[in-house]
């Protein structure tokens, strides 16, 4: 393998760990490269591909912070990745969701865009989305919560 073909890997391999992705995939000059590595046992999202050009990524789900309301049975859609949230697929189309919209487990609820790579982040279960907690082209880290969901 040419030098040159081994620090593109290694490239990919060090984005893969920055950017606490799963799997990342690179065309170029007819040759694509898949680079997966296995999320740790932790709450760690799961990613799939669904095209050549987009991955869909799943959300990562748990319980917030215990809270001394009744938003504690709440479960918290968080971003997997650092990038872009978008709430729509253009600035010229209606959100993906509302606050008080039904959503069914694997509905895209946003995109999260990274390193020019739209992510579609999706529900983990049904239920009813009660807080969007990021306005729409505002950056999002690792573990930040995007949305308030209760579970049906």
């Amino acid at each position: 393998m040419p030098d040159s073909s081994r620090r593109e890997i290694e490239d990919l391999v060090e984005l893969l760990n920055r950017y606490h992705l799963t799997e990342l995939e690179l065309e170029k000059k007819g040759v694509r490269i898949r680079v997966r590595r296995d999320p740790s046992p932790s709450s760690a999202p799961s990613f799939s591909d669904v095209t050549q050009t987009r991955d869909v990524v799943s959300s990562s789900l748990s319980q917030p912070s215990p809270q001394p309301t009744e938003s504690s049975h709440f479960l918290t859609v968080t971003s997997p990745i650092v990038g872009t949230f978008y709430r729509a697929s253009s600035p010229d189309v209606e959100p993906y969701v509302e606050e008080g919209t039904l959503v069914k487990k694997g509905q895209v609820l946003c995109i999260v865009e990274a390193m020019k790579l739209m992510n579609e982040i999706e529900a983990e279960a049904d239920g009813k989305v009660v807080k969007v907690l990021v306005e729409s082209t505002t950056p999002v880290e690792f573990g930040q919560p995007l949305f308030l969901i209760d579970p049906l």
